[in-house]
């Protein structure tokens, strides 16, 4: 800049006060110039160096009908081509066998591609020796449905498994047997081997060379001993028959003794914050690594009730797997002493991190919550039945109290099929997943010079995956607990092989705890998108015709930069979103690319599955199931059963799509009724537990519970989905059906849910009562902030 001061019977003193007001004056008219940022920079210029090729001691990875599931050094292969799927966790034993085919196929809609489950000894073989594979705890039916949904399995085979389970999985006889439990000593594998057997037999003629569902199975968990423990129990499966292409194991803790390279592949995870720690502090020790793009795998968050707070480095070999993660917390469940309550923005920066950061198999922990089981063991003397959770009170894995019987995890589907707010935004990020995945899987993730620190709120969390030309930028502006302000003048400044590429054409603003990602050198079927400020969704083909959905990133003014062979890029800013083409586009082949740009709610509202004989793209309030080339709808709201989809040739139009409204009978509403028959006692006093926290409440102390008695109504068609919601406040609460427990909560300001056709269509017969203990103040337990915490036991209202 440049200027000039007139000085004329000045002296010094007036002369410096001249110039010092020039400046403010230079200052204060050219605010943008003097305190404009310069771009956030990443070197992406040079991939790392590659790896030495190397074996993996894997199983078999041919199938009967000809396809290979193996991996490399980066991801996983199907064909020899990369896969990037995603995974997510769902119990069987802790859910309904009538309704499993159902839920899987919500899975599936929401983009899931991988099923995991545990297999829980306690559930199989709680009395020694008498083996129970029969209804919900029938692990061959249930692959055999994974196969009918066409949704690959990881069976995770324990022995010891955890799962908030009682005892980690283990039978109360093996713990009491004096057998040395996860060594490798011969009295106790050669247990091991007769649960392995047991599993293998339920699993014969459905492991994948038999063109079956199971490709993978995990062996213990968490552990981090001496690796010949792992080895021996891999050589147990292998002989039981477990012959899979997969063989994994939790990449965290360290092992006390290095596994030989390519035996077991180590899968990682992340969670916003966990139910575990003995702090009822919000976010201690290390969550917030979770919430930031990093080249470390392992997370150090997470066990911290078992493991303690520790800084636990990558094991020396960890770059030479490819980077996939089985636990990415798909929400969270509350102990006693902690009652996390999960964002559905928890989930999804997680998650996005994790991608951003080289992750090719995102898998939730867990995506499809579930009930526990009722116990077959006699009942003991002392309590009015013995329950299948952790608990202080028990001999081994006792670190926590949980809920007796619920298992909802607030996961993208709940322990009653409830599709909770985060399966939608999820979805949106797991499309975009299966149609450019392939793509992103050979994509190495780089990262700026200047990363953030805990509560940083200043430094912006992105990163970049790329092969060198094309990429995508992600970008989390969001931490659990700690509001992150907007990021003014933003631009991406990206070294590539081939020369610098800045995004935006002008800074932009990041909006507050925002989550996204953008391409850049991306082509949409023959020309390229050089970059856009919006997030690619998904895309489908209809003869000539390709269509591209992008969501609008709300606050962020949306510009797409097209290629343009011998010309200038074009640029198309000011776009309005809506169902209508954004953008038409022509080939030099002469195909047409016409590009949609969806605001960000109705991105939120879009699903894409098979119909009708081919793939298409829909967007519906409603819940949609994609059940053989037929569509169904799951609605609260019969006036709203509408579909719009893409492409179709019928109903009425809504810009490109059409739309389709399907007519529901309108059901007379259901009314349930809660009538207050003993109000409550004397708060009990909470007392500390073995693990030195609070210790929930025991049967007795229920006695002096407030008491209501639900009454549901007569006659109640069993086609409908019927959920039976209660709002209330108070410590716990707990449903009993004719005097059995049927469900129970840790209060966190959730409601209480119950699926009320997981019970005989007579349950309105019988007598169902609430019971809540009352919340006390000052108790020695972690409450999520803004909630009720009234002292008292209410129900603040009933619905079904």
């Amino acid at each position: 800049h440049s200027f000039v001061i007139l000085v004329s019977s000045f002296g010094f003193p007036q002369l410096f006060n001249a110039l010092l007001l020039a400046l403010i004056g230079l200052h204060l008219m050219s605010p943008l110039k003097a305190l404009a940022a310069d771009p956030l920079f990443i070197d992406a210029s040079t991939p790392p160096p590659a790896l030495e090729s190397a074996s993996f001691n894997m199983g078999a990875s041919h199938s009967i009908d000809g396809h290979d599931l193996t991996l490399d050094h980066t991801t996983l292969l199907r064909d020899g081509k990369p896969w990037l799927p995603v995974m997510g966790e769902f119990h069987f034993s802790r859910y309904p066998q009538s309704e499993w085919r159902d839920e899987l196929l919500k899975m599936k809609a929401g983009g899931i591609t991988i099923v995991s489950t545990y297999v829980f000894w306690i559930h199989h073989e709680e009395i020694e020796n008498q083996w129970n594979w029969s209804g919900q705890r029938n692990l061959r039916q249930f692959a055999q449905t994974c196969k009918d949904a066409g949704l690959p399995l990881i069976v995770r085979i324990g022995p010891w498994d955890h799962g908030e389970v009682r005892n980690g999985g283990f039978p109360d006889w093996m713990v009491s047997s004096g057998l040395k439990l996860r060594t490798d000593d011969p009295a106790f594998l050669a247990k091991v081997q007769t649960l392995y057997q047991q599993i293998a037999d339920q699993l014969k003629g459905l492991l994948w060379k038999d063109n079956g569902p199971v490709i993978g199975v995990q062996l213990d968990n968490e552990f981090g001993g001496p690796a010949q423990y792992l080895l021996a129990l891999k050589k147990i499966a292998c002989n039981a028959g477990l012959d899979v292409p997969l063989y994994t194991r939790t990449g965290w803790p360290n092992l006390k003794t290095p596994i030989p390279f390519g035996e077991m592949v180590p899968l990682f995870g992340a969670y916003a914050e966990g139910f575990w720690d003995r702090s009822l502090d919000s976010m201690p020790g290390r969550y917030w690594q979770a919430f930031i793009f990093r080249p470390q795998r392992t997370d150090n968050a997470v066990a911290t009730d078992q493991l303690g707070q520790r800084e636990s480095p990558d094991e020396a070999d960890a770059r030479q797997y490819p980077y996939l993660t089985c636990e990415l917390g798909g929400g969270m469940m509350s102990s006693y002493h902690r009652r996390i309550l999960i964002d559905p923005m928890d989930v999804l920066s997680v998650a996005l991190c994790k991608v951003g950061s080289g992750s090719n198999l995102p898998g939730y922990y867990m995506y499809h919550g579930g009930t526990n089981p009722d116990s077959v063991s006699p009942v003991a003397s002392d309590r009015s039945s013995i329950t299948l959770q952790e608990s202080q009170s028990t001999n081994f894995t006792n670190y926590n109290d949980m809920p007796a019987k619920n298992y909802d995890f607030q996961a993208p589907l709940g322990a009653n099929g409830e599709v909770h707010p985060s399966y939608h935004l999820l979805r949106r990020l797991h499309l975009f997943l299966q149609d450019w995945g392939p793509s992103l899987a050979t994509m190495h993730p780089f990262f700026p010079t200047t990363r953030p620190t805990k509560n940083d709120t200043e430094n912006l969390r992105w990163a970049v995956r790329t092969d060198g030309t094309s990429g995508f930028v992600f970008v989390s502006n969001y931490q659990r607990g700690l509001p992150m302000p907007a990021k003014s003048d933003v631009q991406f400044d990206i070294r590539l092989a081939g020369g610098k590429l800045q995004i935006p054409s002008k800074p932009f603003t990041v909006p507050a705890d925002s989550a996204f990602l953008c391409p850049f050198n991306l082509d949409l079927g023959g020309v390229k998108l050089i970059y856009a400020t919006a997030q690619p969704v998904c895309h489908v083909e209809d003869g000539n015709t390709q269509y591209f959905i992008f969501a609008q990133i709300p606050n962020v003014p949306t510009e797409f930069v097209i290629d343009q062979p011998g010309d200038s890029p074009r640029h198309y800013e000011n776009i309005r979103p809506g169902t209508a083409p954004a953008i038409m586009l022509r080939t030099n082949s002469g195909k047409q690319i016409c590009i949609v740009l969806l605001d960000d709610e109705t991105s939120k509202q879009c699903w894409k599955g098979p119909f009708a004989g081919r793939e298409r793209i829909f967007l519906s309030h409603a819940n949609l199931i994609f059940d053989n080339q037929t569509l169904r709808l799951q609605t609260t709201d019969p006036t709203d059963a509408r579909v719009s989809i893409l492409p179709a040739d019928s109903g009425e139009p809504d810009g490109i799509f059409h739309r389709i409204t399907t007519q529901i009978q309108n059901s007379p509403p259901l009314l349930a009724t809660a009538d207050s028959i003993q109000p409550a006692g004397p708060p009990r006093k909470i007392s500390m537990g073995s693990r030195n926290v609070a210790a929930a409440p025991t049967d007795d102390d229920f006695q002096s519970a407030a008491i209501w008695r639900i009454k549901l109504p007569q006659n109640i068609d069993p086609h409908r989905r019927l959920l039976l919601r209660i709002h209330y406040h108070g410590d716990v609460a707990r449903l009993y059906l004719d005097g059995k427990l049927i469900a129970d909560d840790f209060y966190n300001g959730n409601p209480l849910d119950l699926n009320l056709n997981h019970f005989s269509p007579d349950a309105a017969q019988k007598e169902l009562l609430l019971k809540i203990l009352p919340l006390q103040k000052d108790a020695p337990i972690a409450y999520p902030k803004a909630i009720n915490l009234d002292p008292g036991a209410v129900v603040d209202s009933i619905e079904i």
